[in-house]
């Protein structure tokens, strides 16, 4: 595994995913691609549907055919629902029967994996997943070889813009996927969230690595690299045993239990980690989360270097091969957000 690589930075692309502007509908709250908890305030108006009237508003959930209705034309109240990944329909009708839908992506719950930690000031780049400027490399850390291809699907999806990774790999080789997605170098804190799909199975990939690499005020680059080792089944954790200009990347391994190989195919996966580093590239490793069950790590460990970046964020994300001979795997990402603060 090499953990460090040269990069020149782009334009930072940022997603701005907007509300379907349908007219007279306006959703105040929850935004699109917020998390939330349950229940949440659900605070929309409609003056007009179709150049009508608007008589009725409501919501629905995902592919339910179960309809919430009131009289009127605004609603500013509380909505429950499961936890995981949502598509909010706020529906309007016309005095004719006529409805207009506006959709939203929402995330309920997350608990102390998120309302207990990221400060409601911090700063956030949502659906990482479909920014248009991510590259990939064979990582020359691993051996063998590896080939890989990336294209945004509508399913599996939570939504309705996934990136699947396509990757093949032989004597256990691994490829590496990432995107710039701001150039931030005050914050030092955050807070990385993502959902995982394995496609049929996971017979194909060993490990799943799911980095952020920032560049610091001091032009040091901290790498806050994590990775579920299906080889010992723990989180790893990325250290710099060498200096910034002489380094020594390897990887730590966590007490925190971790095997991708056992994720159950075909379904989505909730992973979160929360990184905070200081300005010298300490980083401290504070926890992680899959689907909702939380395990403290509390590491700190140095990491930083000095590569020459300009400002950027970054994120990688890895998939390593798991044989001698020839395998490969597809595995999604979606609603991935970043919080940082």
């Amino acid at each position: 595994m090499n953990l460090i690589r040269k990069f020149s930075p782009l334009a930072v692309l940022l997603l701005c995913t907007a509300v379907p502007a349908l007219a007279g509908t306006v959703v105040a709250s929850p935004a699109n691609g917020a998390q939330v908890s349950s229940p949440f305030t659900l605070t929309m108006s409609a003056d007009t549907c179709s150049s009508l009237p608007v008589t009725e508003v409501g919501f629905s959930f995902d592919n339910s055919t179960s309809t919430q209705g009131f009289a009127g034309q605004q609603m500013n109240g509380p909505v429950n629902a499961p936890v995981g990944p949502h598509i909010l329909h706020v529906k309007v009708w016309n005095e004719k029967g006529g409805v207009c839908v506006t959709d939203l992506a929402i995330t309920v719950g997350g608990g102390a994996a998120f309302s207990a930690i990221v400060p409601s000031y911090a700063p956030s780049v949502s659906q990482i997943q479909v920014v248009g400027n991510w590259f990939q490399v064979h990582d020359g850390g691993t051996p063998g070889s590896s080939y890989g291809a990336m294209s945004v699907v509508n399913s599996p999806s939570l939504t309705g813009t996934a990136r699947m990774f396509s990757t093949s790999f032989s004597y256990y080789g691994g490829q590496r996927y990432s995107a710039q997605f701001a150039d931030d170098t005050q914050s030092t804190n955050f807070f990385y969230d993502t959902w995982v799909y394995v496609v049929g199975n996971s017979n194909g990939f060993s490990n799943l690595e799911f980095d952020l690499n920032q560049t610091m005020s001091n032009g040091e680059t901290v790498v806050m690299g994590f990775q579920c080792d299906s080889w010992i089944g723990k989180w790893d954790y990325a250290v710099n045993a060498g200096s910034p200009t002489q380094y020594n990347d390897t990887w730590g391994h966590s007490a925190a239990n971790c095997n991708a190989r056992s994720w159950a195919p075909n379904q989505w996966h909730h992973v979160q980690i929360w990184f905070s580093h200081d300005t010298s590239g300490w980083v401290t490793y504070h926890a992680v989360w899959l689907d909702g069950a939380q395990q403290d790590l509390n590491i700190r460990a140095f990491s930083g270097y000095m590569l020459g970046w300009g400002p950027a964020v970054v994120t990688n994300f890895q998939i390593d091969g798991a044989s001698p001979g020839t395998t490969s795997a597809q595995v999604a990402l979606d609603h991935m957000i970043v919080y940082r603060w």
